[in-house]
This record gives C-alpha cells, sequence and structure tokens, in this order.
C-alpha cells in the first residue's frame, strides 16, 4: 500500500483505517479502497488522526529499566505486575509506572496502554518492550505480528519432558468450559507452536529453556500443562494437583506456598526500530525463581 511504504509511522492497517474514515484523497477526491492504484503525478493528502491520549494515571512505581532511548525503553517486570489497566487491575501496573517515568509513550496502543506492543502474564517475570513513539510502535507490532522477534522463556515445570529437545504443537483458543482458561477444548483455535530445551533434572521436576514461535495467550502454560508438565506454582493450569508428586517435604511446602508461577521471560531479539540493527536484551531468573532452583540443587533433590 503506497501510504505504508512512504510513511514508516503508517502500517497497512492504519492506512486502511485512513481510507476507510475518509482520511485520504487523491487529487481531491475520497478513495474508498485500500486497492485504488496511485499514479505517478497523483497528489495524495492523508490527514493522520492523532493517538488517544491514555487516561491511565502516572504512578510513582520502582522500575528495573534495562535499556531505553528515544524509541524504545526496556524493563525487567518483576512478578505479579500487571502489565496494562483492566478491569480488576488499573493502578499499579507497568504502564502506570511507565507513564511516571517517560512523557512519550506511544499513543497507539490506546487510552489503556500506551505503549504496549506485547505482554507478559501477571505471573510471569522478565524482559519486555514498550514503544516511546509511533513509528517505534508500528515497528514492533510488525515484529510481533510477523514472528521476527526471538523470545525465550525459563520455567520449572513438574515432572521430566520427553526428550531433552522437543517440540508442543497444539491449536489452542478459549477454553469452553472455563472462560478463564485457554485449552486445546476450544471451538475457536489457533495455531500453536513451542520448542523446549531441559537445561536440568531435579527429582520430580525439571528447568527448562521455551521458545515460543507463537504469540497466543497463556500458550507456554496451556503447552505445558497439556503435556502433563505444568510450570510450579500454576495452580489455574493444574500444578496442585502435582505436588503429592514430590516427596521432598520442605520443598513441597516452599511450592504450595508460590504466589506466583515461576515463568520467566529471560532474552528478547528484535530490530531496532530507527537503527534497523539486531539489538538483544537478557535478564536472569529473579530472586524467588532461584530460592527454588538453591533449594532443589542440594544432594536430596538434584538428579543429573
Amino acid at each position: 500500500m503506497f501510504l505504508s511504504q512512504i510513511r514508516g509511522d503508517i502500517t497497512r492497517s492504519n492506512a486502511a483505517r485512513l481510507i476507510a474514515t475518509g482520511k485520504v484523497l487523491v487529487n481531491n477526491e475520497l478513495i474508498s479502497k485500500p486497492a485504488h492504484k496511485v499514479k505517478s503525478g497523483d497528489v495524495v493528502i492523508a490527514t493522520k488522526e492523532p493517538p488517544q491520549p491514555s487516561t491511565a494515571l502516572p504512578e510513582d512505581i520502582p522500575l528495573d529499566i534495562i535499556y531505553e532511548d528515544e524509541s524504545i525503553v526496556v524493563v525487567n517486570k518483576q512478578a505479579n505486575m500487571v502489565v496494562h489497566p483492566a478491569a480488576g487491575n488499573y493502578t499499579g501496573t507497568l504502564v502506570n509506572a511507565l507513564l511516571f517515568h517517560c512523557n512519550d509513550l506511544s499513543g497507539i496502543g490506546g487510552v489503556m496502554r500506551p505503549g504496549i506492543v506485547h505482554r507478559l502474564d501477571k505471573g510471569t517475570s522478565g524482559v519486555i518492550v514498550a514503544a516511546k513513539n509511533d513509528k517505534a510502535h508500528n515497528s514492533l507490532a510488525d515484529q510481533f505480528k510477523g514472528r521476527l522477534v526471538l523470545k525465550r522463556y525459563m520455567a520449572l515445570v513438574f515432572g521430566h519432558m520427553p526428550g531433552e529437545n522437543g517440540m508442543i504443537s497444539s491449536d489452542i483458543g478459549r477454553d469452553m468450559k472455563n472462560r478463564k482458561k485457554i485449552s486445546s477444548n476450544s471451538t475457536r483455535k489457533r495455531e500453536a507452536l513451542t520448542m523446549y530445551k531441559v537445561t536440568k533434572y531435579f527429582r520430580g521436576l525439571c528447568l527448562v529453556q521455551l521458545t515460543p514461535k507463537t504469540g497466543r495467550t497463556h500458550q507456554i502454560r496451556v503447552h505445558l500443562s497439556e503435556s502433563g508438565h505444568p510450570i510450579a506454582g500454576d495452580d489455574l493450569y493444574g500444578a496442585n494437583g502435582k505436588l503429592t508428586s514430590i516427596s521432598d517435604t520442605m520443598l513441597r511446602k516452599r511450592l504450595r506456598e508460590l504466589d506466583r508461577f515461576l515463568l520467566h521471560a529471560s532474552y528478547l531479539k528484535l530490530v531496532h526500530p530507527e537503527t534497523n540493527e539486531y539489538v538483544e536484551f537478557s535478564v536472569d531468573i529473579p530472586w524467588d525463581f532461584a530460592d527454588i532452583l538453591r533449594l532443589l540443587d542440594t544432594g536430596e533433590n538434584n538428579q543429573k
């Protein structure tokens, strides 16, 4: 599409919306179809809609910022922090904290999600990127949509995965019986693919590196749960039912007392929206996750 080709801050979907709402003129005439052919000498005028101002309020919440420039800000999100305001969580979110920290977040995400181009679940810790202007937002959104961003996660799961390396491929969608869950028991499923690599075995558990090739809601949690290996602490997806498999009473107690599931976004690789060069970000697992691993590293629990 001509508009998206000549303007780096207008995506194909943005251009189609401008055309549909009568914001594009070719030779002083409104056009109605995105497929309209532009000829040499045509005069094209597009009235770009200003981004919606955010209604989320800035809050002075500490952030672990691992990188920032004029285009992006990369944060090591703490566990149990919601990414953006929504029903039941209108304050204390990453967006509230970012609005306090920077005054130039992209407005494309809307009134409650300025700058947000991808999400981490509330219980998931780790690296997340936000856009600080519209050009960066469009670039990052296209990369995530095109599956060009490399993401890696670490998780502690029950049992031993089948083989040290593998792939979980299962279409998933909103669960037919429990609307809070995602599962393969859905009438509107979408393709989901997760690669895994076991990095360490313990008695009754293993530490796994995961690389999602698609970005479905709860994808990693669902794939691990439905393969019989739910993430420690993930009660929504069956972790409670696996506690009896842990013979060490102290470890079993610690796992039961977890206030989040042990899933950590450890690595992110993407193309920088301004330089067009690859940039990489990585963060170590947080203290609560590391504390459980230290307990597992005792001779009684360590298997390999």
